[in-house]
């Protein structure tokens, strides 16, 4: 566990010395688990790290609702805690804005970022409009895919869940990818309704050196789906990340 500024986090680490080093984030209303995949398989040959945020994951919900600047402030508290530089920052849907933006504000923590089905697409930015996605994609996600999704959001519950929907629906991470002094790879399934090809495509190329992957016949959800073509899109970008400035 730790503790930052009164807001909680958790961590599950696999440790491996004088080895590359990733940090992975969840997206709203999830937690590690639909992480945990892609874990095992990048910790083939590196060190990994699964962060579950404040309020998800059955973590205690703080009284103020972070936006997500603060909230990459203190998760670059929590990667000092775990005594990390220059790891791959590894976010999905909302958990790729608050990797980039923890990339913007500490580049001494990253190596590179990479940004999963990311949020929210400048077009469709509206409440609505995420929600109709979201359910589109779950129609055809594979049942025991949802029952995890299911199971995290009630555990982190309506409330907390729209608190930080607020942040992600405003967050112009468009921008924010513009500042990256790191590489960006955007990696999302073909079939994935909420991060579309187009918006990917137009995000990767507002960061001075971004790149897109496409894991054919996968939806929102492919780090879970198809967890050993992430890892490998994953580790060839790394491999080949150097800094820019």
């Amino acid at each position: 566990m730790h503790s930052v500024g009164g807001l909680a986090f958790r961590s599950w680490a696999s440790r491996r010395s004088n080895s590359p080093a990733y940090v992975l984030v969840h997206g709203i209303g999830m937690s590690h688990r639909y992480l945990s995949r892609l874990c095992t398989e990048l910790a083939a040959d590196a060190e990994v790290h699964m962060i579950d945020l404040p309020g998800f994951g059955g973590l205690p919900k703080p009284k103020t609702s972070p936006d997500v600047a603060a909230m990459a402030r203190a998760l670059g508290t929590v990667v000092d805690e775990l005594g990390l530089r220059e790891a791959t920052l590894v976010g999905h849907s909302m958990g790729a804005q608050w990797v980039v933006e923890l990339a913007v504000q500490r580049p001494d923590l990253a190596r590179t970022v990479v940004a999963i089905g990311p949020v929210t697409d400048d077009e469709r930015r509206g409440a609505l409009m995420q929600s109709l996605l979201l359910a589109r994609d779950s129609a055809l996600e594979p049942p025991r895919a949802n029952a995890m999704v299911l199971t995290d959001y009630t555990r982190c519950g309506p409330l907390w869940y729209a608190r930080q929907a607020r942040h992600m629906l405003r967050y112009p991470i468009e921008d924010r990818v513009a500042l990256l002094t790191v590489p960006l790879l955007a990696l999302r399934g073909s079939a994935d309704p909420i991060a579309r090809e187009g918006w990917v495509r137009r995000l990767a190329a507002r960061a001075l050196a971004g790149s897109v992957s496409v894991i054919p016949g996968h939806r929102h959800l492919v780090q879970h789906t198809a967890a050993a073509s992430v890892a490998e899109r994953i580790r060839a970008h790394a491999r080949g990340a150097t800094k820019l400035l």
